[in-house]
């Protein structure tokens, strides 16, 4: 087998991380595939020298151009909350900017996450979360969405887009084409969503509008029967990943499943179908966030396709071509430097009396998601 095959293979992947240090085990088997990515979580960050330290080694290991992600929406999904401060949740942020009229309050709010993750050694954040905030997902998605309103995500989102860029900080539009309809939680289940493909347009409207400006978009595990996905999971989806995203809408960045070890895809297929699946259907990258086991499978699985498939062996080799150029142009700058002492307190009281802003002007708060506290 020819090393380029596996070199694609492991480009296509993102991994996760067991703890604060690498392990000779996770050295070796990130030796052998060399992935795409690293993405971290509370459970692997301490402080910004340990999680610089802990990057800095991984992606060593990774693919030329590796992706550093963390997910720091703000509010309840935020892995620096411990180790740095809370930020304000993107429903405050968006509430804020429409009671105090001051629309550069999104802006801020980027620019104070791009600021965070840099100073952890992080190129991207997977937010903001661009999903609507209907009646149906308010369980679920809590405090992690921006307005019912498609105008009202949208002028969030781009705001907040635009403080991440001022920052050299690679944002992620999630989770394509909308969770705002589902009552479940794609972590545990795949939940129906029962929208037609008219309703749809409402989710899909932030996409549309500012697909130029998402460097990436993560795909969801969901299904939608009344539409032509049917019932198979977005991230495993033709139809919503090249027909929709890339036709349709136009776009051209990276396209990146969620978690494949998420209940919402392996209740409906394995986890080593559902990266084949994802790829055929159109994304440069998976993410696979515990399980070195699993990960292990999957690059296993995507080279004994390549094997058995001429057609899918070309298709591997092409989606591997294609998310190396697009990780090089994404990710060009070098790692800044780490922030003094003096810097990192002067950020903590920044980002305080942002958060003193956003709540001096909230009224009703919302209800937090019960999900993604890892």
């Amino acid at each position: 087998m020819k090393s380029t095959l596996r070199q694609a293979a492991g480009s296509l992947l993102v991994v996760g991380l067991g703890g604060t240090e690498l392990t000779s085990l996770e050295r070796a088997w990130l030796r052998l595939i060399r992935p795409g990515g690293i993405i971290l979580f509370k459970r692997n960050i301490t402080d910004a020298a340990q999680t610089r330290a802990l990057l800095d080694e991984a992606t060593g290991f990774c693919a030329p151009h590796a992706a550093r992600f963390v997910d720091v929406e703000g509010g309840t999904v935020n892995r620096l909350r411990d180790a740095l401060a809370p930020i304000p949740s993107v429903s405050a942020v968006a509430a804020a900017v429409l009671s105090l009229a001051e629309p550069a309050l999104a802006r801020t709010h980027g620019e104070l996450i791009a600021q965070s993750v840099r100073a952890f050694g992080f190129n991207t954040t997977l937010a903001p979360v661009v999903d609507l905030a209907l009646p149906e997902a308010a369980e679920v998605l809590g405090s992690r969405t921006a307005s019912p309103d498609p105008a009202v995500v949208i002028a969030y989102a781009r705001q907040f887009l635009s403080g991440l860029a001022a920052h050299g900080v690679s944002g992620c539009g999630k989770h394509f084409p909308g969770l705002g309809g589902a009552s479940g939680d794609t972590h545990f289940l795949t939940p129906s969503i029962g929208r037609s493909t008219r309703q749809m347009e409402a989710d899909l409207a932030p996409y549309r509008e500012l697909h130029a400006q998402m460097p990436i978009v993560m795909t969801n595990h969901a299904a939608y029967p009344a539409t032509p996905g049917k019932q198979t999971p977005a991230s495993a989806s033709r139809y919503w990943i090249t027909k929709i995203l890339r036709e349709r809408i136009g776009y051209r960045g990276l396209i990146l499943s969620d978690d494949l070890e998420m209940g919402g895809i392996l209740k409906f297929m394995p986890i080593e179908e559902a990266a084949i699946e994802a790829f055929r259907a159109g994304s440069d990258l998976v993410e696979i966030c515990h399980s070195a086991e699993l990960i292990l499978r999957t690059y296993e699985a995507l080279l004994t396709e390549a094997e058995r498939s001429a057609a899918f062996r070309a298709l591997l080799l092409k989606r591997g071509q294609q998310s190396s150029r697009k990780r090089a142009k994404l990710y060009t700058a070098p790692i800044p430097r780490p922030l003094t002492a003096k810097q990192f307190a002067t950020l903590q009281t920044r980002i305080a009396r942002f958060a003193g802003q956003i709540a001096a002007s909230e009224s009703t708060p919302r209800a937090t998601s019960p999900a993604e506290a890892s």
